[in-house]
């Protein structure tokens, strides 16, 4: 399923026109992102929880030559799959 699909279900069963359905959508990733982006953790109960995860400094290899690099530390956005989800899909 990708975001059209996504759209497409969303306006079926809610009755929403399809572009109103997509800006509903399109708000909610917002939303996610700018708490995301605060480095707020988002928990949607039965669904999952959206964090940042912090990656350490590491040495890695550039895979065409074989040097070493130095990789940088950074954030990373993170899901986990809540318990009513992994029921659904088990």
């Amino acid at each position: 399923m990708n975001k059209g699909d996504l759209v497409s279900a969303i306006a079926k069963k809610t009755s929403l026109s399809k572009s109103k359905a997509l800006e509903t959508i399109n708000c909610a990733f917002d939303a996610i992102k700018g708490s995301l982006k605060k480095g707020q953790r988002v928990q949607l109960v039965g669904f999952g929880s959206f964090l940042v995860r912090k990656r350490k400094a590491r040495m890695g290899r550039n895979p065409q030559t074989g040097k070493a690099i130095q990789i940088k530390a950074k954030k990373v956005p993170a899901f986990t799959a809540g318990a009513e989800l992994k029921k659904a899909v088990n």
